[in-house]
């Protein structure tokens, strides 16, 4: 008896994710669907793939060599369905777009709008994340990354480079016109999390007083007027309540890139979204600049 593909492939997931519930929600399903699936295909190829341990599923040497053989079927398959996405030269169907969130809103969206209004037999998934997806295994089609490079296995526009400033409310403002003596609050990303040294430097009476791991979170602190935030320069001109602030000088920042993987790069559906996107950053780019 053969083991259905859909079985192998949650054996694969389980061996990945190292869980049943992680392994599901990779495959859109619950966890008991991914636990029948794994036992399905132990009865099918009559070998244990896990250990059934207190704290989850273990492989089994079996399931580590299933598991790696059902990673190649996925690659063919992944190479397969991109061969033919990229061929595809209707405007119709899904389309998946990764970008980050608090860039959506004053950018991404009305893209889209006009988008979906031009092509309305198209589908959008528009995901809204800070993590990088995965193009070989198609998590998207598209992908609006801030990066040094787009990578040397995927296709890239660098649409705009960017700048960082620092942005508070009025008030904030307000205080620091008074001169280098004032009392600065901060706000800061917990993999930063000191008050910038230029910073430090011009205003000696700096502190921290929050740290953060998400920027929306940043973003909420400054615009309620907890301190001064460091951000992108588009994110503070954007953010309704924030000005920027003379606490330290504008500075460089990773450039902003739309990317999608070179067998889907030339798809009918990517190329017109593409060749919206793209030139509505480069008209805009004066606002991610200092």
């Amino acid at each position: 008896m053969a083991a259905d593909w859909d079985d192998l492939r949650a054996v694969l997931h389980v061996v990945r994710e190292r869980s049943l519930a992680a392994a599901g929600a990779r495959l859109g399903v619950n966890y008991t669907t991914v636990a029948r699936r794994v036992a399905r295909a132990e009865a099918a190829l009559e070998l244990i793939l896990f250990e059934r341990l207190a704290d989850g599923y273990r492989p089994t040497e079996a399931g580590l060599r299933v598991a790696e053989h059902a990673a190649g079927m996925e690659e063919r398959e992944h190479d397969l369905m991109r061969h033919l996405q990229g061929r595809d030269q209707t405007l119709s169907g899904r389309l998946v777009l990764t970008a980050p969130q608090l860039m959506i809103g004053p950018y991404i969206a009305p893209v889209v709008a006009r988008f979906v209004a031009a092509h309305p037999e198209v589908e959008v998934h528009l995901k809204a994340s800070n993590e990088l997806a995965d193009l070989t295994r198609r998590e998207a089609d598209l992908a609006v990354r801030i990066s040094a490079s787009p990578g040397d296995t995927l296709m890239g526009v660098r649409m705009t480079a960017q700048d960082t400033a620092s942005f508070a409310t009025q008030d904030w403002a307000d205080r620091l016109a008074k001169g280098a003596d004032t009392s600065v609050d901060w706000v800061v990303y917990e993999q930063i999390a000191h008050v910038p040294k230029e910073a430090k430097a011009r205003l000696p009476n700096s502190r921290v007083v929050m740290v953060c791991n998400d920027m929306a979170a940043m973003v909420g602190a400054a615009v309620a007027g907890l301190g001064v935030v460091r951000m992108p320069m588009f994110l503070g001109r954007t953010t309704p309540g924030l000005v920027q602030v003379p606490a330290m000088a504008p500075q460089s920042y990773p450039d902003i890139w739309l990317v999608g993987h070179p067998d889907v790069w030339p798809a009918a559906k990517v190329a017109a979204l593409r060749n919206l996107l793209v030139p509505e950053f480069k008209r805009r780019r004066a606002e991610f600049l200092r």
